[in-house]
């Protein structure tokens, strides 16, 4: 190889590393993202652009409580507290997978066949 390529391969390489060095911080928890710890989030509703509803489980196991939080871009503020339920259903904690679930199979109704293919 000649000289002049080097650089370009050594660029390429380091680029292509970038996501990976994501994916292995992101993993190990350095930085906060992805440890598991004394908060949770839930699940949110967004009421409008700038104001949410959010639920954040603070604590875990038998003790866990669930924070009920109006979140505005000047502040947050506790709505209400509950226990934590020992099980929460998929479809409340993921709700559009449930709706693109009943989206698929009414597909699949339609187009008269069990796999979605015309006959």
């Amino acid at each position: 190889m000649t000289s002049s390529l080097m650089p370009l391969i050594a660029f390429g390489a380091v680029v292509a590393m970038i996501p990976l060095a994501l994916w292995l911080m992101r993993r190990s928890g350095i930085g906060g993202a992805g440890t598991p710890g004394l908060l949770r989030n839930v699940g949110s509703l967004s009421l409008s652009p700038s104001q949410r509803v959010v639920v954040v489980e603070l604590m875990q196991g038998a003790n866990a409580r669930w924070l009920v939080v109006g979140v505005s871009p000047d502040r947050i503020t506790t709505l209400t507290t509950l226990d934590a339920p020992d099980e929460v259903p998929a479809e409340i904690l993921n709700p559009q997978a449930h709706s693109v679930s009943q989206l698929i199979s009414r597909w699949r109704r339609n187009t008269g066949s069990p796999d979605g293919n015309q006959p």
